[in-house]
């Protein structure tokens, strides 16, 4: 059975600064719990109800109660499922083919939606600024569906990593180059910026090529949300030249 100091330290990791302070993030549901198993994050705590403790591929589960796990859960409706699981050390940088940056993006529906784009569309590495949501939000994580598990992510100064890239740096904006005409590189680096915002100013000197998404409608929408079109825009990368 969980133990009250095991619940408490999960409860904290809701919190940002305790996932650091731990090294630790938790995520729920039977197939993220279970993809992040198969995969190569090391479990920590693994937590189910009586009546989902069988359906884990995980022989070391701790048995919790039904309102225990609603008063640590992230959810709503608690699944009956939970993982706490070791961050992982963060890897270097592998600068080959797309690789997709995020400049202050802050919602972490979005940032686990695009964590899912870059799974779906073979993009393995993702950059974020240090202004961007944490990964391991329990939002992020939920909105990912396991993908975290594929995707190597980094946190950094994103100046003076495309300073020091040698790719070329293309950067989404309203008023960019209509993308679906252009003649993209073989390999590069995709900049989208924060949802109010967009790509700062200091970033925005560092792109060589602008690029942008036609509007077909009235005009009355101002913008496109940054999971959609980053979705888009990897969609016209892998499109076949």
């Amino acid at each position: 059975m969980v133990s009250k100091n095991q619940l408490k330290l999960i409860k904290s990791l809701h919190q940002k600064k305790y996932r650091n302070l731990h090294g630790l993030f938790f995520v729920e549901g039977i197939k993220t719990v279970n993809e992040l198993l198969n995969s190569s994050f090391k479990p920590h705590l693994i937590l189910a109800t009586a009546l989902e403790r069988n359906r884990l591929e995980y022989d070391d589960v701790l048995e919790v109660t039904e309102p225990d796990l609603k008063n640590i859960s992230a959810l709503h409706t608690p699944s009956g499922v939970l993982g706490v699981f070791e961050i992982p050390r963060q890897a270097e940088t592998d600068f080959k083919g797309w690789v997709l940056a995020l400049d202050s993006v802050q919602d972490p529906g979005n940032l686990g939606t695009i964590i899912r784009l870059c799974d779906w569309f073979g993009i393995p590495q993702l950059i974020c600024s240090k202004g961007t949501v944490d990964c391991y939000n329990p939002k992020v994580l939920q909105a990912t569906m396991g993908s975290i598990t594929r995707v190597i992510i980094h946190y950094t100064d994103l100046q003076t990593v495309i300073e020091t890239a040698t790719l070329p740096v293309c950067g989404a904006f309203m008023d960019g180059e209509d993308m679906h005409h252009m003649d993209l590189p073989q390999e590069g680096i995709l900049v989208m910026g924060n949802e109010a915002n967009g790509i700062s100013g200091t970033i925005e000197k560092l792109v060589s090529q602008k690029v942008g998404i036609p509007q077909f409608g009235e005009g009355h929408t101002e913008s496109l949300n940054v999971a959609t079109a980053t979705a888009i825009l990897l969609s016209e990368i892998r499109r076949p030249k």
